[in-house]
């Protein structure tokens, strides 16, 4: 059989990789920079954990009604109004850093912000996943995932890399204020592309019911709850990047432009294995595949933790986000090809629910961790904690362990 037509002969497509990239660097660029800022005011690793908690609150709160909306309004109108958000969250960041409308060195205004950005975020994977489905034939939405990845991996290297420079360089307020430019170009982005959407909804039914319709797709699908699941407890209890400020202070003694510098790392590896993906696809052997993957994310983690020096550790990072790209891919695919285009928000929605479960909350567990046992000790249960995961999804979901993608195609 002849290859499908590449995804970027389709102008959709470019305009929704173009968004994609304007919101992972604003996102990005904020992260780093308030990760760096708590830190410098705090030097509390539970103070960098709270950031994680401050953001997944309203995140869960809001997250299963932005799916609902997203498959039931305009879908492009509702991720610029998502865009406007975050540009507004990194533009109060800006004026708090540099004392222009509150003079307090405390901490909260800092967190309010950070949960308004969470409330923004909680529609900017849904409405991706939607318009994904509108851009591209059934037949280009593995390599189209893959594509997908390239992009969003590639806005995790120069979002941290850029924030930790401008942070070096110029100061925090600079840096938030670059990432209310790039939110504020992603909302014109999706007001300038061109895609057909589906017709609105008219027999909506009860909020709540509609809800749980999608919640019970997912719960029902072993594969894709299996792929979610996995994901999730594996960066949740063996995660690394969450305690990054903290571990390039205080164990490898370094500033900030290397905290940029490896917090990209993992981007860096995980994009090797997406444009790896993109040219030759995983179909054969994915569910074995996965799962070795995510074991050796947790034996990065162990080393990660043991290394004392800063290229070691760099390199120890490329290859976790190697092994987490294998993930994001993955997932990423499965969603795309069992989802009915009628719920593509909602199920967005819960694997968006899933994804900050294992980072931002993810980052309050590192916190609570690092504070009860120490920072590398946690790191190293971290890991070891991420081998039983894998060992149990391998016996719960069967399917998954088996998995043939073409199956699902």
């Amino acid at each position: 059989m002849s290859r499908p037509a590449s995804p970027l002969g389709s102008i959709g497509f470019r305009w929704l990789m173009l968004y994609r990239i304007c919101t992972l660097l604003s996102y990005q660029v904020v992260s780093v920079t308030v990760g760096w800022h708590i830190y410098e005011l705090t030097h509390d690793t539970l103070s960098l954990g709270l950031v994680g908690l401050a953001e997944v609150i309203p995140y869960f709160c809001v997250a299963p009604f932005s799916g609902y909306l997203v498959d039931h309004l305009p879908r492009r109108k509702l991720g610029a109004a998502a865009c406007l958000l975050l540009a507004v969250n990194a533009a109060a960041l800006a004026l708090v850093a540099g004392n222009i409308v509150l003079h307090t060195h405390g901490t909260w205004p800092i967190y309010l912000a950070v949960a308004i950005g969470g409330v923004g975020r909680s529609f900017l994977g849904p409405v991706y996943n939607a318009l994904f489905a509108r851009v591209l034939r059934r037949e280009q939405f593995t390599t189209g995932a893959s594509m997908g990845s390239v992009v969003f991996q590639t806005g995790l290297i120069l979002g941290p890399a850029l924030g930790g420079l401008i942070v070096g360089a110029l100061g925090k307020s600079i840096a938030y204020g670059s990432a209310t430019v790039m939110a504020l170009a992603a909302a014109a982005t999706l007001l300038l592309m061109r895609v057909t959407e589906p017709a609105l909804q008219q027999q909506r039914g009860p909020v709540l019911a509609s809800i749980a319709e999608g919640a019970r797709f997912v719960a029902g699908n072993q594969i894709m709850l299996g792929a979610m699941a996995l994901d999730m407890f594996s960066v949740l209890l063996g995660g690394a990047v969450s305690m990054l400020p903290a571990f390039t202070k205080d164990i490898l003694h370094a500033g900030a432009e290397a905290f940029g510098f490896l917090r990209a790392a993992p981007a860096i590896g995980s994009i090797l294995v997406a444009l790896w993906l993109t040219r030759h696809p995983l179909e054969r052997h994915a569910g074995p595949v996965l799962l070795w993957a995510v074991a050796c994310f947790g034996l990065c983690t162990i080393a990660f933790a043991l290394s004392r020096n800063l290229w070691l550790s760099g390199a120890l990072l490329v290859f976790y986000g190697m092994c987490d790209g294998v993930s994001v891919v993955m997932r990423s695919t499965i969603m795309q090809l069992v989802t009915p285009d009628d719920m593509r928000g909602r199920v967005s929605s819960i694997n968006g629910i899933f994804v900050s479960s294992s980072n931002e909350l993810g980052a309050f567990y590192d916190g609570v961790m690092a504070k009860l046992l120490g920072l590398v000790p946690a790191m190293i249960l971290g890991g070891f904690v991420t081998l039983g995961v894998v060992t149990t999804t391998a016996r719960l979901a069967p399917r998954l362990r088996r998995l043939d993608l073409r199956e699902l195609q």
